[in-house]
């Protein structure tokens, strides 16, 4: 009996921890472009960024796919900055358009929650 329950909260757990991972995969989007309305950051300072101000660890086969859809939708801009080291780097910024869509998928999650309750 004893093994049957630790298997269980083991599988509970597990639910849980791939529902987390899912959870945070859909909500990348948003997370993306929040942090890119707080401030321009090219790829990796984005990683970064995402690690610090929301616990994400986010890959570069994550990150660089995602922010290519976001500008294909418009959401977001970027433009090339030219560094002291001499390679440029290509700096992501939310778009207007963006804009308007973070505060709709923001609004959206908040409505959500709320019927949770």
């Amino acid at each position: 009996m004893y093994y049957i329950f630790n298997y269980l909260r083991f599988m509970k757990n597990e639910f849980l921890r791939n529902w987390d991972t899912q959870l945070k995969k859909g909500l990348l989007p948003l997370f993306v472009l929040q942090a890119l309305k707080k401030k321009e950051c090219y790829g990796y300072e984005l990683i970064q960024e995402l690690k610090s101000s929301f616990g994400m660890e986010v890959t570069e086969g994550t990150i660089y796919p995602l922010l290519i859809r976001l500008m294909k939708e418009g959401l977001l801009v970027h433009k090339w900055v030219e560094q002291s080291s001499g390679i440029p780097r290509k700096y992501y910024f939310i778009s207007e358009t963006g804009e308007i869509n973070f505060n709709e998928m923001k609004k959206n999650i908040e409505e959500t929650l709320l019927k949770v309750n």
